[in-house]
């Protein structure tokens, strides 16, 4: 149980620091952690892009040096089926017409010093070629 509730801090202070970096680049954030109804499924921020044109859904991966699942990989086609099933409640409820955008943020924390450094891969993945 220590080591699961160490993760979601994890998690949550990546989200975090991923949220800092969006705003500090002039994106607008919308939404974090995005849910449709009762659906466990979640997107972990939803942001405008600078220039106001495209919202942008961000899944964000936190992890320690050495783990053993690349954050990239954790991503994977189920997980990518799930973001843009709930992109697609989103952008239905809210009538989005701007262009849409998947993201990935990953952030490397050093496990002691809990330095970090954040990777923003955009357009990470396309959602229509599953």
């Amino acid at each position: 149980p220590q080591e699961m509730a160490e993760h979601n801090d994890l998690g949550k202070y990546g989200e975090e620091l991923a949220a800092q970096y969006l705003q500090g680049r002039g994106y607008t954030i919308i939404a974090r952690d995005w849910r449709f109804g009762r659906c466990k499924k979640d997107i972990d921020i939803i942001a405008r892009s600078p220039d106001q044109a495209t919202v942008v859904f961000v899944e964000v991966k936190t992890r320690r040096p050495n783990e053993l699942v690349p954050a990239m990989k954790a991503i994977d086609r189920k997980k990518i089926y799930n973001i843009s099933q709930t992109a697609n409640h989103f952008v239905k409820m809210f009538r989005v017409t701007e262009r849409l955008q998947y993201d990935a943020i990953i952030i490397h924390v050093e496990k002691f010093t809990n330095r970090y450094k954040i990777e923003h891969i955009e357009r990470a993945f396309n959602p229509m070629y599953l």
